[in-house]
């Protein structure tokens, strides 16, 4: 059995999407675990971490999404467990899932630092379970390398194994390599990948765009799928909507109040993903037909236009579990731009 900690320094480097790449392209069979959940999910009134749940779903885990974590809070953690408590739920935990499985990837938190109040932190879980770290390290180059002399100079703090760094989202692979390469070496941390930034990963799906502002939708449930690669906000005329360059791009999202019908049918008529109504407002039924026909989504939300358009600025774009697509081309990634011989070693 083997064990890797995948972690990151920093937020949004993307540690599952790259867990999701390296499981699909080893495909062995799997076990994964995030002690300290962090991406909170209520469902069938249980919580559970949209992490674990998405991982459960791509890799067919028999494990319950909520037994994946042991918290999310850290004052209830903190509550329930000492230093020792949690040691050994972890290792209960880890013994449950990896049981059958040839890997086990365990997933820390949002960044390094998270949960190490509760001893949750990944250099925690490490020594825990004297299981290698893999850093996923993203942003701008000096972020980068930071985040590389960081992660080495703390794991060797610890007596921690770091096994490398995987770099993710570069715009230019061999630019980053021929840059910076010599210098992560002479560190002594192995450049395990370099993963090229690809603009097809980053979009929103319109069912993801639902679920996050507990929209109901009204009708074209059947085009959930579509993606979204940018937004357009409909408070202008339509006549000067329809001179903005921004509301002929394909893939948009419409925000616009469910009682401009001007801007609705106009959107509908053009390349549009989904529509977003505010204010609560329900257009007329000849405009809900045409978009059920059409599989173009509306999404009813009670916020106004200014409070949805900024909820949906801030909305991640999360892997889902059916987007097929996207899910093909991590593994791609991975088999193209990671030493898996070096990683599994």
């Amino acid at each position: 059995m083997k064990r890797l900690i995948v972690a990151s320094m920093r937020k949004g480097a993307g540690k599952t999407s790259v867990i999701v790449g390296v499981g699909r392209a080893l495909g062995k069979p799997l076990g994964y675990i995030k002690p300290f959940g962090d991406r909170l999910l209520y469902r069938k009134k249980r919580l559970w971490d949209y992490d674990s749940a998405l991982m459960t779903n791509i890799f067919g885990l028999t494990d319950s999404p909520d037994d994946l974590s042991i918290g999310f809070d850290h004052a209830k953690i903190r509550f329930m467990y000492d230093q020792a408590g949690i040691r050994e739920r972890v290792l209960q935990s880890v013994a449950r899932v990896e049981s059958g499985k040839e890997m086990l990837f365990i997933e820390g938190g949002r960044d390094f630092h998270y949960g190490i109040s509760v001893h949750l932190d990944v250099l925690s879980l490490a020594q825990y379970l004297q299981a290698p770290i893999v850093l996923i390290a993203a942003g701008d180059e000096g972020t980068i390398l930071d985040d590389i002399f960081s992660a080495r100079k703390q794991t060797q703090r610890e007596g921690v194994e770091l096994r490398g760094v995987i770099i993710n989202k570069v715009p230019h692979v061999e630019d980053f390599r021929s840059a910076h390469e010599a210098e992560i070496t002479a560190l002594r941390v192995n450049l395990l990948g370099v993963i090229p930034h690809r603009a097809e990963l980053t979009t929103l799906e319109m069912g993801h765009l639902a679920e996050d502002l507990f929209a109901k939708v009204i009708a074209g449930e059947s085009g959930l799928r579509r993606v979204v690669t940018r937004a357009f906000i409909g408070a202008m005329s339509t006549q000067a909507a329809l001179r903005h360059p921004g509301f002929a791009q394909e893939n948009k999202l419409i925000i616009t109040s469910g009682d401009r019908t001007d801007m609705i049918l106009a959107a509908l008529e053009s390349n549009t993903s989904g529509i977003v109504l505010t204010n609560n407002i329900v257009p007329p039924a000849n405009i809900i037909s045409l978009a059920a026909e059409r599989h173009i989504p509306l999404l009813l939300v009670p916020y106004d236009t200014y409070e949805t358009a900024k909820r949906i600025e801030a909305i991640e774009p999360l892997l889902t579990k059916d987007a097929n697509d996207k899910i093909a081309l991590l593994e791609q990634l991975v088999r193209t731009y990671v030493d898996l011989p070096r990683l599994m070693e």
